[in-house]
C-alpha cells in the first residue's frame, strides 16, 4: 500500500522522543534484537536528528541556486538514510568505516568530458555499501560501477525527457488495477521472450510473488501481491503522477532500489559542483548540450522523490 506523502510534513509525525522511541522498538523487536527497549532509548533523539537535519538541507536546496544545488540534496539524502539505516542498525555508526561516502569518481578528465559516460563506482566500506546491506539484502556492491547515463535511464520521471531528446523511451507504463499489473505485450518483443520465460524473468527480478492471471490481445496482466512500497522491483513507481513503469534496460541497474539510483547520482554531482567548478559553471551559463535538461530535471525529481522514497522506507516499518 502506498502512503500518502506530504512534501512539507510528512517526518513531522517522527517529531516527538516518544513516538521515535516507540516506532524504533518495533523495528528492533522485529529484528529479535537485545536490548530492544533500551536502543530505542538510545537512538530516539539522534534519529529525528537525522531526519530534522535532512529536512533542513532539502528546504535549503529548494531555495539554492541551480549551482549548490547537488551538494544540499546529496547531505539530505545522506542524514535521511542513516535514519534508515538506525532502524535496522541500533548500533550504527559502530567504525569509522562506514562514514566514508562509499563510491569514488575518477579524476576529470580535461578534454571531451562527457557526463553520460561518466562513472561512478563502488568501495568496499562507507555509506553506499552500507545501506545496500542493510536496507536492501544487496551484498558484494564492492568493484561495481555504473554510468551517469545507466542512472538517468532509471529515473522513471525521466522517460519523457529520453523521448523527446533522443526519441527512445526508457520505459513502459504499466496500468495497475489493485494487485494485477497490466503490462504492454510489446515488452515481449523488447526483451525477445516468450510469456513464460518472460515471468520467470520477472520472477528472478522482484522479492514478491508474481503470477500471470492470463493475457489480453495487447496486456499481460501479472499478479502481484505484499510489494513494498519503497522498492517495487523491478516495477518503478512515480508518485507525480501515480502511475508504475516497466524499465526497458533489462541488464545492470535493474536490481538496484531507486534509493541508491538517487544516492549515486546525487554523490557525482555534488562532487561536480564542489570540484569542476569550471565544467560547472559552463554548463550553467552555456547549456551546450543535453546534458543540463537531465540534469535540471534530475534534480526537480530528486528534490521531492528522494525524501518520498525514505518515508515510504519508514512507513512500511510502521
Amino acid at each position: 500500500m502506498i502512503h500518502p506523502y506530504d512534501h512539507g510534513n510528512s517526518f513531522l509525525y517522527f517529531f516527538s522522543a516518544s513516538t521515535s522511541q516507540e516506532f524504533l522498538k518495533n523495528c528492533y523487536q522485529k529484528l529479535n534484537l537485545e536490548q530492544a527497549e533500551q536502543k530505542s532509548y538510545e537512538n530516539s533523539y539522534p534519529f529525528i536528528y537525522y531526519l530534522e537535519h535532512g529536512q533542513v538541507y532539502y528546504e535549503q536546496a529548494e531555495k539554492a541556486p541551480l549551482i549548490i544545488k547537488p551538494i544540499l540534496f546529496f547531505y539530505g539524502l545522506v542524514h535521511l538514510v542513516k535514519a534508515c539505516i538506525l532502524t535496522v542498525d541500533p548500533n550504527y555508526p559502530e567504525t569509522t568505516s562506514v562514514l566514508a561516502h562509499g563510491v569514488s569518481t575518477r579524476k576529470r578528465k580535461k578534454q571531451q568530458y562527457n557526463f553520460f559516460q561518466d562513472e561512478v563506482k563502488f568501495q568496499k566500506s562507507g555509506l553506499f555499501p552500507y545501506m545496500g546491506e542493510k536496507m536492501f539484502h544487496m551484498k558484494h556492491l564492492e568493484g561495481e560501477k555504473a554510468t551517469m547515463g545507466e542512472l538517468f535511464s532509471q529515473i522513471p520521471e525521466l522517460n519523457y525527457l529520453y523521448s523527446q531528446t533522443e526519441g527512445r523511451s526508457t520505459f513502459l507504463e504499466v496500468e495497475q488495477k489493485k494487485d494485477l499489473y497490466l503490462l504492454p505485450k510489446k515488452i515481449l518483443d523488447c526483451f525477445h521472450m516468450t510469456e513464460s520465460r518472460f515471468i520467470e524473468y520477472m520472477q528472478s527480478k522482484s522479492d514478491s510473488k508474481i503470477e500471470l492471471q492470463g493475457s489480453e490481445e495487447t496486456a499481460l496482466n501479472l499478479l502481484m501481491k505484499n510489494i513494498n512500497t519503497y522498492n517495487y522491483k523491478p516495477l518503478r513507481y512515480s508518485p507525480e503522477n501515480s502511475k508504475f513503469y516497466f524499465p526497458l534496460a533489462k541488464e545492470g541497474l535493474i536490481d538496484y532500489p531507486e534509493l541508491l539510483i538517487h544516492y549515486l547520482l546525487l554523490y557525482n554531482l555534488s562532487m561536480i559542483a564542489r570540484y569542476e567548478t569550471e565544467w560547472w559553471s559552463e554548463l550553467i551559463k552555456m547549456m551546450p548540450n543535453k546534458d543540463y535538461p537531465f540534469i535540471q530535471s534530475f534534480l526537480q525529481i530528486t528534490a521531492k522523490k528522494g525524501p518520498y522514497l525514505i518515508y515510504q522506507y519508514l512507513v512500511d516499518k510502521k
